[in-house]
């Protein structure tokens, strides 16, 4: 078996290793009287002679560049997941709680999965629905790292019920369960990263379960690495160059598909191929895309070629955004972050809650910035009280498990929706009570002991 011919299901190593080859060849160095040789700028829209040029473009002012590449510099190959306090202009008025739930946008897929008789298209189904996301991941802002405790709910979507918590600081770790009467979704969700410079590698230590509940079929996701380029010095660019596998544990048929690393003159960026195989690692359809605009599929013969008299038809297709939109945001990320996906009896951890996250999202980054540190000391203070009292935090909706998932990037430990939150939901709907909560009123709450007696 060759790991690097796309019509097989093996390992990737030698098209990893290809990887860091071709980002090398339209890479150069930046060098300065400030100190920066060595970064590397990467514009994927040309070669390598306009990379100095490309450095001077970006949201950042010199100045800001200055300070900030002084402050980072030395993390250069940490993980710096959560042992870097950034500035809030490189922020969106979102939490990571929140665009966890993205990925619910073309859920509907899911449900055309699940309605679905043949095992190979409902491995099509599934993964289009896993690939749609990553329109929405290719934003350049920083999403707020949630606070220990905090929720965020999401309803009015398709029948979807979806929940997330984050369940740990130290490593950051958040916990989502989504469902409809199709099927159900859970996810642990843990990054380690390593910081380059002028650029950051991402490798997701998650795990993504799906249950379609017709038959009680069970899918696992893996997803490639991402890269995010010029995070200092030019334009910010996301890449995920690699292989998603989508694998049936029940029938252990599964999905290959690899992201084209972007290359020369933005040459193979967004593109995505590979095959649907069966649990003899045979090939039965091929599928094709851009992961910014559509995916296809067509049935194919046991040597990948598509079979005669078939032809590729379109299975996933991105809806058009919004217009010069300043955060890059879908209408569906309008929806997440709007009280009109919120519940009745919204919880008070809920991220729309957030005074930092509402405040940058009115555009007042003076306020979003102390309000962010005044949370991120709320919280410092609540662990030292919690570690006085010989307490230890216990997630609400979540238990974190004995069990260990390994991944290509680390072991994970796995966390399980408890099913107390369907009991919450289920008692306050059922409530007779006709009073409105004005929940652009409420106080973000998330905190373990009083927020009174925490600090």
């Amino acid at each position: 078996m060759n790991p690097n011919d796309p019509k097989q299901g093996g390992g990737g190593g030698g098209f990893f290793s290809s990887l860091a080859s071709t980002f090398s060849s339209f890479t150069k160095s930046v060098n300065s009287s400030q100190d920066y040789e060595g970064l590397e700028v990467v514009n994927p829209e040309g070669g390598t002679e306009d990379a100095e040029e490309e450095a001077k473009r970006g949201r950042w002012k010199q100045e800001d560049q200055d300070s900030f590449w002084k402050m980072m510099q030395k993390y250069i190959g940490s993980d710096i997941t959560s042992m870097v306090t950034l500035p809030v202009m490189i922020f969106e008025p979102m939490t990571m709680l929140q665009k966890m739930a993205e990925i619910m946008e073309y859920s509907h897929l899911l449900d055309l999965a699940d309605k679905c008789e043949d095992p190979y298209m409902r491995l099509v189904y599934s993964s289009s629905w896993a690939i749609a996301l990553y329109y929405a991941l290719q934003r350049t802002w920083k999403p707020f790292n949630p606070i220990l405790g905090e929720t965020y709910e999401m309803v009015n979507h398709g029948g979807v019920t979806f929940l997330a918590e984050q369940v740990s600081h130290h490593p950051p770790i958040g916990a989502a369960h989504a469902e409809n009467e199709h099927f159900t979704y859970d996810l642990t969700s843990k990054v380690r990263t390593k910081f380059l410079g002028n650029s950051v590698e991402i490798y997701p230590l998650g795990r993504t379960r799906v249950t379609l509940k017709r038959d009680g079929v069970i899918l696992d996701l893996v997803p490639p690495p991402t890269k995010v380029s010029n995070l200092i010095f030019g334009r910010t660019w996301i890449d995920s160059p690699g292989e998603m596998i989508m694998t049936n544990l029940t029938t252990k048929d599964k999905v290959v598909l690899y992201f084209q690393p972007c290359g020369w003159f933005g040459a193979g960026r967004y593109e995505i191929d590979g095959y649907v195989y069966n649990a003899a690692e045979e090939p039965k359809i091929l599928i094709t895309g851009k992961w910014n605009e559509s995916l296809h599929y067509q049935n194919c013969d046991t040597e990948g070629e598509p079979l005669p008299g078939t032809e590729l038809k379109e299975v996933w297709r991105v809806a058009d955004p919004p217009k010069n939109d300043k955060f890059q945001y879908t209408h569906f990320a309008h929806k997440i972050n709007s009280f009109e996906t919120a519940p009745k009896g919204l919880l008070a951890s809920d991220s729309r809650l957030r005074p930092d996250r509402y405040a940058l999202e009115k555009g007042d980054l003076s306020k979003a910035g102390l309000e962010k540190s005044r949370l991120e000391e709320q919280q410092r203070a609540e662990k030292r009280k919690r570690e006085a009292n010989g307490d230890q935090f216990t997630p609400k909706w979540f238990n974190i498990t004995s069990e260990i998932h390994p991944t290509p990037w680390g072991d994970l430990e796995v966390c399980e929706y408890n099913g107390k939150y369907n009991e919450h939901r289920a008692a306050i709907d059922s409530s007779n009570s006709s009073t409105e909560i004005d929940v652009s009123s409420m106080e973000f709450n998330p905190w373990q002991y009083d927020t009174e007696t925490s600090n």
